[in-house]
């Protein structure tokens, strides 16, 4: 499994640690990844991701994850959140014009 959010797409970035004399070692930046449930109000299932905590967070801010999904780009998707991303869109077709 990888340290890569599926919504994000936010990974490991790698730096430096810097001493007080100023001498570097190289470290990684790991993001903040969660194990989360969330739940699709159009599709009524629940879901589990690996995402980070900022991510969640703008799940939380674009009301829930039928609202995220739709406002976010399809680049930083990872192929399962696509899949979900589809099916959330075909569903509310199907409501939009019954």
């Amino acid at each position: 499994m990888s340290r890569r959010c599926e919504f994000t797409g936010t990974g490991v970035m790698s730096g430096n640690n810097v001493s007080h004399s100023k001498r570097r070692t190289r470290r990684k930046f790991r993001p903040n990844l969660c194990n989360v449930t969330l739940i699709s109000d159009s599709l009524e299932q629940s879901f589990k991701f690996r995402i980070t905590a900022a991510a969640l967070r703008s799940v939380d801010h674009n009301g829930g994850l039928d609202g995220f999904l739709a406002k976010c780009a399809d680049e930083g998707l990872s192929p399962n959140a696509l899949k979900i991303k589809k099916s959330i869109r075909k569903k509310q077709k199907e409501a939009a014009v019954a």
